[in-house]
C-alpha cells in the first residue's frame, strides 16, 4: 500500500476552556491556521494534543473536530495509544467512520508485553480496520522499545502496517530499518532535534509540534533537503533548533501552549498534572519565539 504521508506532519495540541473541556473551536482554528501555512499532514491526538489524559468522549470530540477541520485537503493520521486491544481496536474504527486516511498506534504497557503480545495487537488491529498504520516506536513515553528487526518482521507479518514513525532519537536505528526493509517501509522522524539528520537519511517526512508555534521553517527544512540543498537546510535547521530544544526539554503541549499564548492564541492549559510554564521559561520561550520572527 503506498502511503499518502510525506513531508510535515504537524501535531495540533489539543485546547481545553477555562472550565476544562475540549475547545472545539479553538481546535478547528489551530488546524486551519497549520493547513493554510502548509502542512503536508495533520496528526491529531499524538502526545502533543494530550491523548493520554482525554476521556473517550473527548477523545471522539477531538478526533472528529480535527478530521472535519481538515476536509481531506490534506492527509489526517489518528493517534492511539491504548493499553487494551479492545480499546485500540475501538478508536481505529471510530477513526475509520470518520475518514482518517490512517491511524499511528504506539502500543502502551502496564505490564512488559512480549513481542508475540505487541505483535497480535498490531494484527487485531489490522484485522479490524482497512485503514493503513502508522506504527509508533517511543519508549519515553509507552515503556515499549521495539527494535528494528522487530518493527521489520511486524512489517512483513501485518500487511497494514506500511509506516514507521521512529522517536528513539536513534539515527542508526532509521538506517538498520531502512536496511531490513530493503527501502519499501518509508520512516518518518519523531525526533524534533534530530530532523535535519533524518531527512538527509531519507526519512519520508517529520511528525513535530512545532508548525503549533511556526510552520514556516521545519517546511523550509524539508523543502531545501527535497531539493538538494543541503547548505540551506542546515543553516534553517539550526536557526530553528533553540525552539525544537525547548519544546522537547519542556514538554511538547506545555510549552506549545504557553507559546501559543505568546502569541496570542489562547488553547487553554495542559491537564493537570501537567502544569503551565513558570516565569523562568516562559521568558526564554518569548525570547525563542522572538528571535524566529527577526
Amino acid at each position: 500500500m503506498t502511503t499518502p504521508f510525506k513531508g510535515i506532519i504537524a501535531y495540533p495540541v489539543t485546547p481545553f476552556r477555562a472550565d476544562g473541556s475540549i475547545d472545539a473551536a479553538m481546535l478547528t482554528r489551530l488546524v486551519e491556521r497549520m493547513i493554510d501555512a502548509g502542512v503536508h499532514a495533520i496528526a491529531p491526538l499524538g502526545s502533543t494534543g494530550e491523548s493520554a489524559y482525554l476521556d473517550d468522549d473527548e477523545w471522539r470530540l477531538a478526533a472528529e473536530t480535527s478530521i472535519a477541520a481538515v476536509a481531506r485537503r490534506v492527509p489526517t493520521v489518528i493517534g492511539i495509544s491504548e493499553l487494551t486491544t479492545q480499546g485500540a481496536i475501538r478508536r481505529a474504527r471510530f477513526a475509520e467512520r470518520l475518514g482518517a486516511d490512517a491511524v499511528m498506534v504506539l502500543p502502551v504497557s502496564y505490564w512488559k508485553l512480549t513481542e508475540a503480545e505487541i505483535m497480535a495487537h498490531y494484527r487485531a488491529i489490522g484485522d479490524a480496520v482497512g485503514l493503513p498504520i502508522m506504527l509508533y516506536n517511543n519508549p519515553a513515553t509507552s515503556g515499549i522499545d521495539m527494535s528494528p528487526e522487530f518493527i521489520a518482521r511486524i512489517c512483513r507479518e501485518v500487511p497494514s502496517v506500511t509506516m514507521v514513525k521512529e522517536s528513539t532519537g536513534d539515527l542508526q536505528r532509521m538506517h538498520r530499518l531502512d536496511q531490513l526493509t530493503e527501502g519499501r517501509v518509508p520512516f518518518y522522524n519523531g525526533s524534533n532535534p534530530l530532523a535535519f539528520a533524518a531527512l538527509n537519511a531519507g526519512a519520508a517526512g517529520w511528525c513535530t509540534a512545532a508548525p503549533n508555534l511556526n510552520a514556516a521553517l521545519p517546511l523550509a527544512l524539508y523543502e531545501a533537503i527535497t531539493a538538494g540543498d543541503l547548505a540551506r537546510a542546515r543553516a534553517v535547521f539550526r536557526r530553528q533548533l533553540p525552539l525544537l530544544q525547548f519544546i522537547v526539554k519542556i514538554g511538547l503541549p506545555t510549552s506549545v501552549k504557553a507559546g501559543l499564548r505568546l502569541q496570542g492564541i489562547d488553547a487553554g492549559d495542559p491537564r493537570l498534572p501537567l502544569r503551565g510554564l513558570d516565569a523562568e521559561h516562559e521568558a526564554t520561550l518569548a525570547a525563542i519565539l522572538a528571535a524566529l520572527e527577526e
